[in-house]
């Protein structure tokens, strides 16, 4: 199976192109807990009626091999700990895996021992596999009340949200994981200066070794050199404090997260982005109860609803947030806090994690941007968190520490 499922700072056109390869690779199906058996590590589907839609016939039993996230929900649907089943694939155990997942889907072997066969219906989200004889993927074991919205209709919604808000915006950078895709775009002309917030601040990408991980992420050197360049850097470090109105949004395919858009303050020097979540509009996956068969076909309009709800929010919130009155109020709220001063960065640095619950990788690393950024204060902190974000793999904790960036600076 070769659908590529992750991807950092990636440009538009080439998220657009990788989710419509996904999108020919999907199947869903609501299926029995009888119609499900783990064999060898992997989950097999039997008895399944084959998906009718737009693309013909497509079988759907056959073997299907989880993901991380897919491991996770089938842990928690039948109450086995998460951490048991990844250590046990880790081991290359899938006999115990076998056993377990079997024993609580069908019930025990033995008729004299309590316990029956799991009656429920769970909504598998696969994709397909294009090379015969290979497993395809199991992506996600859902609830039947699951709303499914998928990444490239809410790309399509909340692009049409913003068109519809006739506000001049750039894609800077898209994002996508097993389990999420996130998008940021920022208005070049609504802008405004910060410069508490960013005095004396220097790009921490500067420093070759930093500038080396976030292109390292980013999966490929040419990757990071279009990056750098759609940044519009050239101008001599720290001369030009402003900051942007942006907005992100993102979206889970799988049940890790609703639909969220939120803004964001983007930093010109150096790319960082300061998300604001309080202010964050959510959509959760709620829907009404499926029938057994494939998705494709279920409730067409009320998918055509969801979308459009998700565009109205888009244009609404785009006029609010992407606003020169929202970014100025935002700025002035930020450049109270900024000039706190951070006399011991490591000592600062060791509380901060602890109370914002980041891993010691985490802090060394944001102590190294901080460092690199040469501010000695609250805002140091603030823009150190989200210049080390851009430098990790996984979206999703990178996305979570841009939300924690604010927090962090206030703390201090």
């Amino acid at each position: 199976m070769s659908i590529a499922s992750c991807v950092r700072h990636a440009e538009l056109g080439d998220l657009v192109g990788l989710l419509n390869d996904q999108q020919a690779a999907k199947l869903d199906v609501l299926a029995p807990a009888s119609a499900l058996r783990a064999c060898d590590g992997l989950l097999q589907l039997s008895g399944v009626e084959p998906v009718l839609d737009d693309r013909g016939v497509t079988p759907v039993d056959g073997l299907y091999r989880p993901t991380g996230a897919a491991d996770s929900h089938l842990g928690s649907k039948l109450k086995i700990p998460a951490g048991y089943l990844k250590s046990l694939r880790e081991i290359q155990r899938t006999d115990l895996y076998d056993a377990n997942v079997n024993g609580l889907l069908h019930g025990p072997t033995d008729p004299r021992l309590p316990g029956g066969p799991d009656e429920r219906s769970f909504l598998l989200r696969l994709f397909t596999s294009s090379t015969p004889g290979e497993p395809g993927v199991l992506r996600a074991v859902l609830s039947d009340r699951y709303g499914i919205i998928d990444n490239l209709d809410v790309l399509t919604a909340v692009l049409d949200g913003i068109r519809l808000a006739d506000t001049d915006v750039t894609v800077r950078s898209c994002d996508l994981s097993e389990s999420s895709m996130h998008c940021k775009v920022y208005s070049p002309k609504i802008r405004t200066l910060a410069p508490t917030f960013l005095e004396n601040y220097r790009t921490p990408f500067a420093n070759p070794d930093l500038e080396a991980e976030r292109r390292r992420v980013a999966g490929q050197i040419e990757t990071g050199r279009r990056l750098a360049a759609r940044e519009g850097r050239g101008y001599r470090p720290g001369s030009e404090p402003v900051v942007f109105a942006g907005l992100r949004f993102s979206n889970s395919e799988i049940g890790h997260h609703a639909v969220t858009l939120k803004p964001e303050l983007v930093v010109q020097i150096c790319g960082n982005g300061l998300t604001l979540p309080l202010f964050a509009f959510t959509k959760r996956h709620v829907g009404d109860r499926l029938e057994i068969g494939g998705t494709r076909s279920w409730s067409q309009d009320t998918q055509r609803k969801r979308l459009a709800v998700i565009t109205a929010e888009t244009r609404d919130k785009v006029s609010e947030w992407m606003s020169p009155e929202f970014l100025t109020a935002r700025v002035e709220e930020l450049e109270r806090h900024a000039g706190t001063p951070v006399t011991q960065p490591d000592r600062t640095l060791e509380v901060v994690s602890k109370k914002l619950g980041f891993t010691e990788d985490e802090r060394s690393g944001i102590l190294s941007h901080f460092i690199a950024g040469g501010q000695r204060t609250a805002a140091g902190i603030a823009n150190a968190v989200t210049s080390y974000s851009q430098t990790i793999s996984d979206p999703d904790r990178a996305d979570d520490l841009d939300d924690l960036a604010l927090t962090a600076m206030t703390l201090v």
